[in-house]
């Protein structure tokens, strides 16, 4: 009888205890809500390029924990990944070819990053890296085995990233997020006339003190439309027939220029 009645004397001594302790409160973080100006973007026959507004609130309640670090953003507009293969020029027998070679897999077609401040100074490598918060935190995976030196691997990296940024395909811009409000921001993106089209992420992330507090992710489209649509439909999945038809063409318009420049 000893025994049941020291477990009840326990159990009612820990139910006391619980009882009076206060509630903890519950826990609270930062939330992010992102938009997009437009979700689909159309190429046609006059498109030059265009931007898109990526804006959105910092959410906040009574209970959010204070923090003495600012608030730092990244937008980051990431395109379909593709496999690319960098070339280096060299001279056989004096004349200018194509020598070696290091192709990457997995590489987003077009990428924009507009960051608060500078990125090393936001966060991590290995946070910037995991979500590609700038150009110089892109991974790059070799998609096949090199013959190129492990010490020279970095030069086609850096010729890569140079002719991307030319193209205007790669872009990175700091100071670039807009605060409207302490917790309202803007921020505009450059898409070129030579973006490729198909499915796009454009992912926020929310930072501070170097620690990711909150991210949002929107889906973008971009695609051509009409004649280009028709076209672009036609050369790649029906590549023979596109064929044939570009063949017939042009031996029509040369038929037709005989007839209309024949002289009597």
């Amino acid at each position: 009888m000893r025994r049941p009645l020291r477990q009840m004397i326990v159990l009612l001594g820990l139910g006391c205890l619980l009882a009076a302790a206060p509630a903890a409160p519950a826990a609270r973080a930062e939330n992010l809500i992102a938009a997009l100006s437009a979700d689909r973007v159309n190429i046609e026959s006059n498109f030059t390029g265009t931007r898109i507004v990526v804006f959105g609130e910092i959410a906040r309640d009574a209970l959010t924990v204070a923090r003495p670090e600012p608030y730092d953003l990244a937008v980051v507009v990431s395109g379909p990944e593709q496999v690319v293969t960098t070339r280096r020029k060299g001279r056989f027998m004096g004349i200018w070819v194509n020598r070696d070679s290091e192709t990457f897999e997995r590489v987003p077609s077009f990428l924009a990053v507009h960051t608060t401040r500078a990125p090393h100074e936001m966060a991590s490598r290995t946070v910037l890296e995991r979500h590609r918060i700038g150009l110089r935190n892109l991974n790059l995976p070799i998609a096949i085995a090199s013959d190129v030196p492990i010490g020279d691997r970095d030069n086609f990296r850096e010729a890569f990233l140079r002719l991307r940024v030319q193209n205007g395909l790669y872009q990175e811009q700091t100071d670039s997020i807009e605060f409207l409000s302490d917790s309202l921001f803007r921020t505009s993106v450059s898409l070129p006339a030579n973006v490729p089209v198909g499915e796009y992420t454009v992912s926020t992330y929310l930072l501070r003190g170097g620690a990711l507090l909150a991210q949002a992710e929107q889906p973008l489209t971009i695609a051509k439309s009409g004649f280009e649509q028709f076209t672009y439909r036609l050369a790649y999945e029906y590549s023979a027939l596109y064929g044939l038809l570009a063949v017939a063409l042009a031996i029509f318009t040369g038929w037709l220029a005989g007839v209309i420049f024949r002289r009597d």
